[in-house]
């Protein structure tokens, strides 16, 4: 076969074709894990704790009520950012949007940045490794994607009522089952909201813990020395067994309609 042969350069055309889509592919990916190695090894997600806000609380207040616009703007980049990079740490940053902001004004605005950097994540995943995994998996993943897709929307609102399982395992997980875009954007956006309006609603009355922690650490210090005193502000100490079950009750009302419809169709089955 001779260099001028059409056919073998035709051939050689589609390796190469091939090779860049798959690299244009997998391109988003690579840069996204990378950023979030970055991320995580500067130590930011570190920085994501009750007690680093306690500690820069009248920083914050002070810059807030100075340039309410930009502070708004910069929280919902950040958490965007946060969501996107997989970061931990979203209940902290609600909680301390709540006290900043208002719970119902940033209530909103967690939920469309959330949203948006849920889509993000959502979108890289599927191009990348959606087509991947299904092809490497064979039938079984595609069993498990057809299962899923037949009721996405109920399955999809479960997961994002109820915290079950961690949010970034949530914006990855409905790309590899072929879950559509528009019903990913929408189960994401109205299933965030009980959740986050809870939180932000508890983040409103964050300045009470904190000074409630601030007293007990004085008080330490007072008695015992600074030395030997520690000032912490946790999560846990602001979410109540009575918050847990109404998550889980949002999670069995959001079930129902998937156990109607399979009772529905077997009750079908067995009458054929």
């Amino acid at each position: 076969m001779t260099q001028n042969d059409p056919d073998h350069d035709h051939s050689e055309a589609g390796v190469k074709t091939k090779v860049k889509f798959s690299l244009k592919r997998w391109v988003p990916l690579v840069g996204l894990v990378i950023a979030v190695g970055a991320a995580f090894a500067s130590g930011l997600h570190k920085h994501l704790t009750l007690t680093a806000f306690a500690e820069n609380r009248e920083f914050l207040t002070g810059y807030v009520a100075d340039n309410w616009v930009l502070a708004i703007l910069a929280y919902a980049g950040i958490y965007a950012l946060a969501i996107a990079l997989s970061l931990p740490g979203g209940a902290l940053l609600t909680l301390v949007g709540g006290f900043l902001f208002g719970w119902f004004f940033a209530g909103s605005v967690t939920i469309i940045a959330a949203t948006a950097g849920s889509v993000f994540v959502f979108m890289i995943a599927r191009s990348s490794l959606g087509a991947f995994l299904t092809h490497k998996a064979g039938p079984f993943m595609q069993k498990m994607a057809d299962g899923f897709n037949d009721d996405a929307f109920n399955y999809m609102m479960f997961l994002r009522l109820v915290p079950i399982f961690p949010f970034w395992l949530v914006n990855i997980a409905p790309a590899l089952f072929n879950v559509k875009m528009r019903t990913y954007i929408i189960t994401t956006f109205l299933g965030i909201i009980p959740g986050t309006f809870a939180i932000s609603l508890l983040g409103s009355g964050l300045g009470s813990v904190i000074d409630k922690q601030k007293v007990m650490y004085d008080t330490c210090v007072a008695t015992r020395g600074a030395k030997n005193c520690t000032f912490s502000v946790e999560v846990s100490s602001l979410v109540t067994p009575q918050l847990l079950i109404a998550f889980a009750a949002l999670g069995v009302v959001s079930l129902i309609p998937v156990v109607i419809k399979r009772w529905k169709a077997r009750s079908e089955t067995s009458a054929s």
